[in-house]
């Protein structure tokens, strides 16, 4: 079982926004929020609820399911070699 990690969720949507080249203005822009909010989240001081989540995963051209499995893969300790 993978316990829920804010930081995943953090680390997962800030690592694709700049893999696509994208500023926090134009994506927040892209999301539909304020862009203090998309640092909040980013930052992992903002916890996104649902709706914030699939318009995220929209915003990358992802369904909703590969952006949560995304953050699940991140929230996964790494196992031992």
């Amino acid at each position: 079982m993978i316990d829920f990690d804010n930081m995943a969720v953090a680390r997962t949507i800030y690592k694709l926004r700049r893999e696509r080249g994208l500023s926090q203005e134009v994506f927040s822009g892209l999301v539909g929020m304020a862009r203090s909010h998309v640092a909040m989240i980013e930052n992992g001081s903002k916890q996104p609820n649902f709706e914030t989540i699939w318009r995220i995963a929209v915003a990358f051209d992802l369904a909703p399911h590969e952006l949560v499995e995304r953050i699940e893969r991140e929230a996964q300790p790494a196992l031992p070699e």
